[in-house]
């Protein structure tokens, strides 16, 4: 639960409808969501499950559809797996106010490999700040990378060539 400790103090559990932090078990099939969060700021929310928990990226613009772009993306507070079902309204005055939507979810695939062409773990992946995935979404279906940037907090999101 050490890895949700900051997604529970942020939140009174009494106002806000969003689920509360639990670590469940993983599911055998990696999970993501994306979420249109409209807040202070309209912007996409990209959530993947590492191990225990979803991992979370704030991304301002959205979402890259063409591989020559590339998306700023903020690593925020995981948040528990419950989280990739959550659709509502965060009330005015709470961590997050606004509402979320789903905007895709389904499973992702790990798809970066070491020199000698075996999978590297997904939370190892994450704490080299090297990420690569295949999504399996409703309306996405296509590979991307997270690329640790600056610090251990800015990151860049690329839609990747197909493979």
């Amino acid at each position: 639960m050490a890895s949700l400790k900051n997604y529970q103090k942020k939140r009174d559990f009494k106002k806000t409808p969003e689920p509360k932090a639990s670590l469940k078990k993983p599911s055998k099939k990696n999970i993501f969501v994306i979420q249109k969060h409209f807040s202070k700021r309209l912007h996409f929310d990209f959530r993947i499950q590492i191990k225990g928990a979803l991992k979370s990226w704030a991304v301002p613009k959205g979402v890259p559809k063409k591989t020559s772009e590339k998306r700023l993306a903020i690593l925020t507070e995981d948040h528990p797996l419950g989280y990739a079902k959550f659709e509502g309204t965060i009330p005015q005055g709470e961590y997050g106010a606004g509402k979320v939507i789903i905007y895709d979810s389904g499973t992702f695939e790990n798809i970066k490999r070491d020199k000698m062409g075996k999978i590297v773990p997904i939370d190892k992946c994450f704490k080299n700040g090297q990420i690569e995935i295949l999504l399996q979404g409703k309306k996405i279906k296509t590979a991307f990378a997270l690329i640790k940037f600056r610090d251990d907090k800015t990151w860049l999101l690329i839609k990747m060539k197909k493979r």
